[in-house]
């Protein structure tokens, strides 16, 4: 009989997006697998009526759990993180973790302004970002072909492998130019390269996945079809993986794996540098 899963209110408080305190804070929560975590994301805390606010909004989640709430907290003011630690919670505070360490070993004081962690400080790097993104997305599933000389990497795979959300992130996130093509019927039934892709090999990465759960993924988008039948899907992969074997294309296997992981593992293969922060 298994034990009743403990629940536990969470907290991630910024003074921006949110998103760098969700990142650090769900890396650390996934260490934890038999507590369930009720999440709340907190933006674009600024001022003190606000963070008076989240405290008495943390305060009131602990009627709700035998135990208190857990906070992350990126609030750059020191008065608002002062306010937050008043509440009846755990406060992990990233700023008060770091910043005076690294004060002391700079031998300069921070800035303490408000919403750096995603500010657009450099425009360069910026636009990298969004000129990957649009990229991207004007290369998707086989578009653009005549502009592959510009691309970094080129993911390709069969149907539902991943190839679009890796790129997407890919763009977004270190601001690599990736193009994506699909590994059809027709293509895998002709076992070579088509055109495009041969005069553009050393950019090419393969993407696989275990046929049992590309058959899952299918059948969630046409259940019940060919497109989605287990023999069509085993026979997908088999041919897909002997074609990145026959050109000695390096590959990786998304069965497991988070969009995140996967675009992280495709930069350490390839060796590309991120161009965005």
């Amino acid at each position: 009989m298994n034990p009743e899963p403990v629940h536990r209110h969470v907290f991630f408080v910024s003074d921006s997006t949110g998103i760098t305190v969700e990142t650090l804070g769900n890396a650390l929560l996934s260490q934890f697998d038999h507590v369930e975590f009720v999440t709340a994301t907190i933006p674009f805390v600024t001022d003190e009526a606000q963070a008076v606010e989240v405290a008495a909004r943390v305060d009131a989640a602990v009627g709700e759990d035998r135990d208190r709430p857990i906070v992350f907290s990126t609030l750059a003011d020191s008065g608002l993180r002062k306010i937050l630690s008043r509440s009846n919670a755990l406060v992990l505070d990233i700023f008060q973790a770091f910043i005076g360490t690294l004060e002391q070993e700079l031998h300069v004081g921070s800035s303490h302004a408000l919403g750096r962690f995603h500010a657009v400080t450099d425009k360069a790097s910026y636009a990298d970002r969004i000129g990957a993104v649009e990229f991207a997305i004007n290369h998707d599933d086989g578009a653009g072909t005549r502009n592959y000389e510009d691309a970094e990497v080129i993911l390709i795979g069969v149907s539902r492998s991943g190839k679009t959300p890796t790129c997407v992130y890919l763009a977004m996130q270190f601001g690599i130019r990736t193009a994506n093509y699909p590994l059809t019927d027709e293509v895998l039934s002709r076992a070579a390269l088509p055109s495009p892709l041969l005069d553009n090999r050393t950019r090419l990465f393969g993407l696989t996945i275990d046929p049992e759960r590309l058959r899952t993924i299918r059948s969630e988008r046409r259940p019940g079809t060919a497109y989605s039948s287990p023999s069509r899907c085993r026979t997908e992969v088999r041919e897909a993986e002997a074609l990145f074997a026959h050109h000695g294309i390096p590959s990786l296997d998304t069965s497991a794996a988070s969009v995140e992981e996967i675009a992280s593992r495709v930069l350490l293969r390839t060796g590309l540098r991120r161009h965005a922060y």
